[in-house]
């Protein structure tokens, strides 16, 4: 018997990623539901009843092409959604409306009682705060760089006085212009010079170098684990993909039982991990991205990453572990 429950996939209009893992399903006759939650209005509607039936939540979700009966979806892939900002409304208005959109359809959403997330995007925001990985990485024994998280710019001088070389990096990513340009926060090398008293007005983190060979992504999908070096003798190697070289590698059993936990910490299906690997060819845990990118990498690597996706958002429920 067919099964005919849907996938959501629920990401922003151009999302090469999202168009591999809908190609598997489309494969696998998987009915798939796309939509972006910015094309709330009439491209996308939903209404949902609570306290009428025997379900939590009942309900439809409608775009141009398709009916969802929200009692019945399969699972959900929140890959890189986009909320309406309403610039055609006056600033209250736009704010009050796009509030009703996050939690209105948002909460919806999160209201369905049985389909498996990737990931959920509340357990998303809980695992992207870095002091918080950064302790759990600890508590599971991983080597973590000497790093400081301050506002206080004598700290932050004496931070770099005492380590070789020291890295600023985000806290967390925004979209950032100077001079209507936009501005990337790479991971940078920072000198004790470089500190003054603006760096009072928000926590800063500063991180000693590794003195590092290669870096490490690392994939998990359930509890699939692709494990790819990245070779390419820079700091951070997002400043430059056509210098980068991959090879596929097995993980020691140690680190990946310490990342698939760290999943299971943060109640993650899927993360991306990035680690560094020193001269004698140990981890370092650098971070996690719990919505990392990861599409770039399988061409190169010929591992099959987007089939994983899209095996797990088929079954809806996670899988028993098992390699490449």
């Amino acid at each position: 018997m067919t099964d005919e429950r849907p996938v959501l996939v629920v990401t922003e209009t151009d999302d090469l990623t999202a168009d591999m893992v809908i190609t598997e399903l489309n494969r696998r006759d998987v009915p798939v539901t796309r939509f972006n939650p910015s094309d709330i209005g009439a491209d996308l509607t939903v209404s949902a009843r609570f306290g009428s039936s025997p379900a939590p939540v009942a309900g439809e979700l409608r775009t141009p092409s398709r009916t969802v009966d929200l009692a019945q979806v399969r699972s959900v892939y929140w890959r890189r959604p986009v909320w309406p900002s309403f610039e055609r409304l006056a600033d209250d208005d736009a704010r009050f409306a796009a509030a009703q959109v996050r939690y209105g359809l948002g909460g919806t959403l999160y209201a369905l009682d049985g389909p498996l997330w990737v990931n959920h995007p509340l357990r998303n925001a809980a695992a992207d705060y870095k002091p918080a990985q950064l302790g759990i990485a600890q508590r599971l024994g991983l080597r973590v760089p000497p790093t400081l998280i301050t506002n206080d710019p004598d700290e932050a001088r004496a931070f770099i006085r005492g380590h070789e070389q020291v890295l600023f990096k985000t806290l967390r990513w925004t979209p950032y212009r100077r001079d209507s340009v936009s501005v990337t926060g790479w991971a940078d090398l920072v000198t004790e010079t470089e500190i003054d008293e603006s760096v009072v007005v928000a926590p800063h983190l500063f991180q000693a170098v590794v003195d590092k060979v290669a870096d490490l992504r690392v994939l998990i999908v359930g509890r699939a684990v692709f494990a790819v070096r990245i070779d390419s003798g820079m700091l951070d190697w997002r400043k430059d993909y056509s210098a980068l070289s991959y090879r596929v590698v097995d993980l020691p059993d140690r680190l990946e039982k310490a990342l698939l936990t760290c999943l299971d910490h943060f109640g993650l299906v899927s993360g991306s991990f990035d680690i560094a690997v020193d001269k004698a060819g140990d981890p370092w845990w650098l971070e996690l991205n719990p919505n990392g990118q990861w599409g770039w990498l399988e061409e190169p690597t010929g591992l099959a990453m987007s089939v994983a996706f899209a095996e797990l958002l088929r079954q809806g429920v996670t899988h028993d572990r098992h390699r490449r």
